[in-house]
């Protein structure tokens, strides 16, 4: 195998192939990333097993067939440390010699005969959606993921494709958040895309690409790269239970002001306490050592005084993932679970209870 190739250009497809190698054994193969020339065009493939990547790069030159792995880490260590110039890449006696100029590395292989193969596209059937719809519905829920939870279902994205709308949720069991969108023409169906798979594509996928899926896999492909990963086997809890069905009080807000206010008493201690009054909102920090409040005035449509008390890293996670200059606060009591809503996106969060 031998290849010409312009520095910037794999520099950046091996940058983008790390997050999908194995790191705790550099003794694995899935340690490697796969490298394999064919008709003058470069296929690179990296996995652990249980995400992967597949990137096919057209402009090499010089290029002789053939394929070769090699540890993905110190690849791109070598390629960073290289000018902006031309690589000579070439497998010379079980190794894969990478040179420019007058500077030579050496970088031992495994058998690429043996590099685990990516899941195939075929056999699935099509998610019918917009890409750029898809990315941006689970990008306003990936906050909400729980990170390590022993019900490992909890560790991922439920996609829940109903007869009329398809729901994007997640939940750490303090907040549950769930954005949709309209379901067109999809058979109602149910998996859950694990949060690592979750937070690649959105850094893979940056216009439109086809979807497919089956009960074990989620394949995602453009003209360029091909993305897998396996989801997660298990039963997503009853979200919808816990959707409030009845709410006394929904306030239109201003985004801005909430958030220049949440962090203004939040700069030592992220528990705040909000008091809704007829003619004001109060922020307190509920730190016992130190004070911190603020206070907007504005006329609320509200016949008696009541609170919030919550870590304000759930209420800024869903003001950043919001898009217009309003959002919806719903709740009915002090203490109980409140919600938040922009559009197709809303978050039930869980209240830290206070004694009245």
């Amino acid at each position: 195998m031998r290849f010409v190739i312009t520095k910037n250009i794999i520099e950046n497809v091996i940058s983008s192939m790390q997050p999908f190698l194995e790191k705790k054994d550099a003794s694995s193969i899935t340690s490697h990333i796969y490298l394999e020339t064919t008709n003058g065009k470069l296929i690179l493939k990296a996995t652990d097993y249980e995400i992967g990547l597949e990137s096919h790069i057209e402009n090499i030159n010089d290029s002789v067939d053939g394929k070769a792995t090699t540890n993905g880490s110190n690849l791109l260590g070598i390629i960073k440390r290289l000018k902006n110039e031309e690589i000579i890449f070439e497998v010379v006696a079980n190794n894969i010699i990478i040179k420019q100029n007058k500077s030579t590395f050496k970088l031992p292989m495994y058998d690429a005969n043996e590099y685990p193969s990516l899941t195939k596209a075929e056999n699935l059937k099509n998610l019918d959606i917009s890409t750029l719809n898809f990315i941006n519905s689970v990008r306003k829920i990936t906050p909400a993921i729980d990170n390590n939870n022993p019900k490992f279902e909890l560790n991922g994205a439920l996609i829940d494709i109903k007869n009329s709308k398809i729901n994007f949720v997640s939940t750490d069991t303090r907040r549950l958040a769930i954005s949709h969108l309209q379901n067109i023409n999809n058979e109602e169906s149910q998996f859950i895309i694990p949060k690592k798979a979750i937070v690649e594509i959105q850094k893979l996928f940056l216009d439109e690409a086809i979807i497919k899926y089956d009960d074990t896999n989620l394949v995602i492909s453009n003209d360029k790269m091909t993305f897998f990963t396996k989801l997660i086997n298990g039963k997503y809890p009853d979200y919808e239970r816990i959707i409030p069905q009845n709410l006394k009080y929904n306030l239109t807000l201003p985004k801005n002001l909430l958030v220049e206010s949440i962090k203004l008493v939040t700069s030592l201690f992220s528990n705040i306490k909000i008091t809704f009054n007829s003619t004001s909102i109060i922020f307190e920090s509920l730190d016992e050592d130190t004070e911190s409040k603020t206070q907007i005035d504005m006329n609320l449509n509200i016949d008696k005084e009541f609170y919030l008390a919550v870590n304000a890293k759930y209420l800024l996670d869903f003001l950043s993932m919001t898009n217009n200059e309003n959002i919806t606060v719903g709740f009915n009591e002090s203490n109980l679970p409140f919600y938040l809503e922009d559009e197709k996106f809303y978050t039930i969060v869980m209240p830290i209870v206070l004694e009245k």
